[in-house]
């Protein structure tokens, strides 16, 4: 029997991998193809198509790719109709992976279609439910609170919790700083600039600016930037002088031990913060994009007050302070994350904020990853 996964992001790249893994080892005989990045490589699964043109984020900018994105679509269409799988598996990139649904539902009916991580419905544009019900055969979700949006529609969901906070145990913070010759008490800012070309572009100048300012002000502190493997190459060209003042921690093995091991993270808002909060690092959270698309989602479409899932599921409130938009500058950031530095006290306080909000998250019993991979086995004929 086979499967097929289209991850058209670094995150849900991933999780498509995890979650492959944990297929192949309750039933080795599926084959597997898929649509992805260097994660679903690692598993020894070759991309027909390159997704690097899908790391556009916003209104503007999704007009822009619009060509390059329906292109795409019609190219994994074509794959997959191509090698009729039982299952098609689509991870997160709702615009993307929607497109793709669409077609291969047209072209080859019998293909059971499979949402993994759906919209944010509860957050922006709930008319999303019923396009996805119509759409697709399963949602897959993280959160208890989406599979009210999908009842009226009958789209049968199940809940997996959410992939960060199952993923690892707590990461070796002491083994990181070994390895980086870190002084084991020394103070550490990790920056995460984000997963997207657009992220780079309007979030990481100010994220890195903020810890360039603190790294001035106070040379014994040890700045690591964390980029993920889809913008490494950006990140470098953006920034060539960086490896001049911070550790560039490239290699996705450290993820977790650089977390554990830093002091405070300055980090571009996504699935990101989960993992920080999981890793016991106190952070300040970043994001900007386009003015339109800015205007267009605080005007229209975006219920909520913040972006960070750890503020939202706790009732909508700033556990983990967000510089937004207008409110996002390296100064505000660098005297923010200064100001933790300063008063370990504080530091100590929102550390214990982070856990408290962290209970609204997890989910207990087995690893999202794993359930997901029950629940895509479940599927007619996926075995």
């Amino acid at each position: 029997m086979s499967l097929y996964f289209v991850a058209a992001e670094s995150s849900g790249d991933l999780l498509a991998r995890e979650v492959i893994d944990c297929i192949r080892q309750k039933s080795p005989q599926t084959r597997i193809d898929g649509i992805g990045g260097a994660e679903l490589l690692s598993a020894g699964i070759h991309s027909p198509i390159d997704i690097a043109p899908l790391s556009v984020l916003g209104f503007v900018e999704g007009i822009k790719a619009y060509r390059a994105v329906v292109e795409l679509a019609d190219a994994a269409a074509a794959d997959i109709c191509g090698k009729r799988p039982r299952v098609l598996v689509l991870v997160d990139s709702w615009g993307f992976t929607l497109r793709v649904a669409q077609r291969v539902r047209a072209q080859d009916p019998s293909i059971r279609i499979v949402k993994l991580i759906g919209p944010q419905v509860w957050a922006t544009r709930p008319g999303r439910a019923a396009t996805l019900a119509a759409t697709v055969d399963h949602l897959l979700c993280m959160h208890d609170i989406e599979v009210p949006y999908y009842a009226p529609f009958g789209l049968k969901v199940t809940v997996i919790g959410n992939p960060a906070l199952t993923r690892t145990g707590k990461g070796n913070g002491a083994s990181f700083r070994s390895a980086h010759g870190i002084s084991p008490d020394g103070q550490v800012v990790l920056v995460l600039p984000g997963s997207r070309r657009s992220e780079i572009a309007n979030v990481a100048p100010a994220l890195l600016a903020a810890a360039r300012r603190i790294k001035e002000k106070r040379p014994a502190v040890s700045v690591v930037v964390q980029p993920a493997e889809s913008i490494q190459s950006e990140l470098a060209a953006r920034f060539p002088d960086l490896k001049t003042w911070a550790t560039i921690s490239a290699d996705p093995a450290e993820r977790y031990d650089a977390m554990a091991a830093a002091t405070i993270a300055l980090a571009c808002s996504g699935t990101v913060t989960s993992e920080l909060a999981m890793q016991g690092a106190p952070m300040i959270v970043a994001y900007k994009t386009g003015w339109i698309t800015w205007s267009l989602a605080r005007g229209l479409l975006y219920k909520k007050v913040h972006i960070t899932l750890l503020n939202i599921l706790n009732g909508d409130v700033e556990i983990v302070p967000e510089f937004v938009q207008t409110r996002l500058s390296a100064d505000a950031v660098a005297q923010k994350a200064a100001g933790w530095l300063n008063d370990p006290a504080e530091l100590s306080a929102q550390r214990d904020r982070q856990d408290r909000g962290l209970k609204a998250l997890v989910r207990g019993g087995k690893p999202a990853a794993e359930i997901a991979a029950d629940a895509i086995l479940s599927e007619p004929g996926a075995r």
